[in-house]
């Protein structure tokens, strides 16, 4: 039985919703393994040059992320939650292990937030549904002005462009 997404808070979350021409089980794969992230988690001309996935709550997902003209900084969280093929949360506000970020990474970045993703089957593909969640409204507006929208879409687009040239092998 498919696990509900927990419902959105529009004064405090972003939400990108949509369905794509994948099955989940690619979404997922994704998601979930590194040579398959750093393919296409961060919109172009950003790429990510690494990536630590240790799928399971309290693990480990860490990004290195670098853009056009600078050096490459690195983002570091845990999954809070990993339903296989469904649903995945989680956040940068806390390192793996579920221990509390230290004070230097708070201030080091604009915002810190969560972030839930649930995958359905749907007819055409795959329903793509991903909610951040921010602790406060000055927060999410900054993430929104940055370009959440934009970014996180072409970045879907790019996920969608990596299944569909046949990067995965087998969707199982």
């Amino acid at each position: 039985m498919p696990q509900p997404t927990p419902a959105a808070d529009p004064e405090l979350d972003l939400v990108l919703e949509r369905v794509v021409d994948v099955p989940r089980a690619l979404v997922w794969r994704a998601w979930t393994q590194p040579e398959h992230l750093v393919k296409w988690f961060c919109p172009l001309p950003w790429k990510t040059t690494d990536c630590r996935i240790d799928l399971q709550p309290g693990g480990i997902f860490q990004t290195t992320m670098q853009g056009p003209e600078g050096p490459g900084f690195t983002n570091t969280g845990c999954w809070l939650q990993v339903v296989e093929q469904e649903l995945l949360a989680w956040t940068g506000t806390l390192g793996p292990g579920f221990r509390p970020q230290p004070q230097a990474v708070f201030a080091a970045v604009p915002f810190m937030m969560s972030a839930i993703l649930s995958f359905e089957d749907v007819p055409g593909g795959t329903k793509y549904t991903a909610i951040v969640r921010h602790g406060d409204v000055p927060s999410r507006q900054a993430h929104e002005q940055m370009g959440f929208h934009a970014g996180w879409g072409k970045a879907l687009d790019q996920l969608v462009e990596h299944a569909q040239a046949g990067h995965f092998g087998s969707a199982a």
